[in-house]
C-alpha cells in the first residue's frame, strides 16, 4: 500500500511517500479500512521535529485523521459491514481498563493517539478497532469527513464534558481559524451559548461571523480582556485557550469571578505564570481537556451526522503532494482543516 511517512524527525524533506506492507487484521474486533482522505492536525507538526518521550518506528505512517469505506471486519464486530462509510477516532485505548469501562477513555494508561504514538492514517490501509469508528453520513464528502474526528472531538469534550457550556453563557475562543477553534465554535453556539472569538486575520474574523460568532475582536490591535468585560461587565463566563504561553495572561483578565478556562494545548509554548492569590480569590476553574471519550465520540457523530456540526476545509492535497499540506498548516494562514486525499 502507499502512504505519506516520515522517515526521521527534523524538517519537511524527511517526509516521502512509499509503499509498505499492508497491516495484519489479527484481532476479532478489529476493522480495515480502506482510506479515501487523511487529515492533518497541528499536532503532525509537533510529531515531525519529535516529541519529548515519544518514540517512533521509521518509517512512520503520518496523520491523524482519516475517512474511508469498511473493507473487512473481525470476527466480534457488529454494527458495521464492509462497504460502510466511515470516520476514525484516533484515540486508542484498551478497552477493558476501569477507565475505558467507566467511558473514560482518556484516562486510560494505553490511550495512543494514530499518527502520534502509533502508525498514523494517511495510507491506503488503516486498522483499528471497531469501537474507534463511526459512520459518516453522505452529506460530508471524503475531505470533509477526514476533517471531523480529532478536532471536532477535542472540542466537543472540552466544550460540552470539562467546561459544560450552557445556554445563554459567554464563551471567548482564542485564535479562530484552526480545527479546534472552528468547531469549539460551532458546538458552542449548538448548546446556546453567546460566542466571541479572536484572530489577528480579518478574513478569519469575517468566516467565524458566518459561522454564527456573536462578536470577533482583533487581538493583533483589540485589547480582548477589555473588550470582553465591557460586554459582559463582569467577563466570560468560559475561556478555550489552546494558545498557551502568548494568551494565558489575558485569558484570566477576561475570566469573570468563578469562570471556567479550558485549555487543550499550547501552540505558542506549555509554561505559563499563575498568581494563586488571584486563582482562589476568583475562584476560578482551570481545567485541562484531551481528545475524548468513545461515548463522547458517539454524541459528536450524531450531531455530526445531523449536519449541525460541519467543518472547514482550508486545503485538499493528493498523496503525492502531501508536503504542501505540511507547508499549509506551517505557515499558519489556514481556515479550517487541511485534508491529504489518499486514494479516489
Amino acid at each position: 500500500m502507499r502512504a505519506l511517512t516520515l522517515t526521521e524527525h527534523g524538517g519537511l524533506d524527511r517526509l516521502r511517500v512509499q509503499d509498505l506492507p499492508i497491516p495484519p487484521l489479527d484481532r476479532p474486533d478489529q476493522v480495515r479500512i480502506s482510506v479515501r482522505a487523511a487529515a492533518l492536525n497541528h499536532l503532525d507538526l509537533f510529531v515531525l521535529g519529535g516529541l519529548p518521550g515519544v518514540t517512533l518506528d521509521f518509517p512512520h505512517v503520518i496523520g491523524t485523521d482519516a475517512a474511508g469505506v469498511v473493507a473487512e471486519v473481525g470476527s466480534e464486530v457488529t454494527g458495521l459491514a464492509p462497504g460502510d462509510r466511515v470516520v476514525i477516532n484516533p484515540g486508542i485505548s484498551c478497552g477493558t481498563c476501569p477507565a475505558c469501562v467507566s467511558g473514560e477513555d482518556p484516562f486510560c494508561r494505553s490511550f495512543r493517539i494514530l499518527g502520534e504514538h502509533c502508525r498514523g492514517t494517511a495510507a491506503e490501509s488503516v486498522v483499528v478497532p471497531a469501537r474507534n469508528v463511526a459512520k459518516v453520513g453522505a452529506h460530508l464528502d471524503w475531505a470533509h469527513a477526514a476533517a471531523l474526528p480529532l478536532a471536532t472531538l477535542t472540542a466537543w469534550r472540552m466544550i460540552t464534558t470539562r467546561a459544560q457550556v450552557s445556554a445563554g453563557e459567554t464563551v471567548l475562543i482564542w485564535g479562530i481559524g484552526g480545527g479546534v477553534s472552528l468547531a469549539a465554535l460551532q458546538i458552542a453556539k449548538h448548546r446556546g451559548a453567546r460566542v466571541v472569538v479572536t484572530s489577528s486575520s480579518d478574513r478569519k474574523l469575517e468566516a467565524a461571523r458566518a459561522l454564527g460568532a456573536d462578536l470577533t475582536l482583533n487581538h493583533g490591535t483589540q485589547d480582548v480582556a477589555r473588550e470582553v468585560r465591557a460586554l459582559t461587565k463582569v467577563g466570560a463566563d468560559v475561556v478555550v485557550d489552546s494558545v498557551g504561553e502568548k494568551t494565558w495572561e489575558k485569558s484570566l483578565r477576561a475570566l469573570r469571578p468563578g469562570g471556567r478556562l479550558v485549555t487543550c494545548g499550547a501552540t505558542t509554548g506549555p509554561h505559563v505564570q499563575l498568581d494563586i492569590r488571584k486563582l482562589f480569590w476568583f475562584q476560578w476553574n482551570i481545567m485541562g481537556s484531551t481528545m475524548g471519550s468513545v461515548p463522547e465520540f458517539a454524541a459528536m457523530m450524531a450531531v455530526a451526522n445531523s449536519g449541525a456540526l460541519t467543518p472547514l476545509v482550508d486545503l485538499v492535497v493528493p498523496l503525492d503532494r502531501g508536503i504542501e499540506a505540511y507547508r499549509r498548516l506551517e505557515s499558519g494562514e489556514q481556515l479550517g482543516k487541511v485534508v491529504i486525499e489518499v486514494s479516489g
